[in-house]
């Protein structure tokens, strides 16, 4: 390997801020905060919006909410199509 020109891989506290959950990960990402983890070690810090601690597919929770919200958008918008049943 060639010296230098390598990036620095090292032990990174990433958070999932919107399950706050705390990973500690090898990476190389590049942060300059810091942050002190549950085992008293100072660690570089990463703050994440999702992962698999809290994206919809990974927990297994739906957002019922905004299925109900397309139906039942779904049928005001095409209520007015259904033709008259001729008996």
């Amino acid at each position: 390997m060639k010296p230098g020109i390598h990036p620095d891989y090292r032990p990174v506290l990433f958070h999932d801020t919107a399950a706050d959950v705390y990973f500690l990960i090898g990476s190389t990402v590049d942060t300059d905060r810091n942050h002190r983890h549950s085992d008293g070690k100072t660690y570089p810090y990463v703050a994440l919006d999702v992962s698999s601690a809290s994206h919809p597919i990974y927990t297994g929770q739906q957002r019922k909410t905004q299925v109900e919200g397309r139906v039942a958008g779904f049928n005001k918008r095409f209520a007015g199509f259904a033709s008259p049943q001729v008996k």
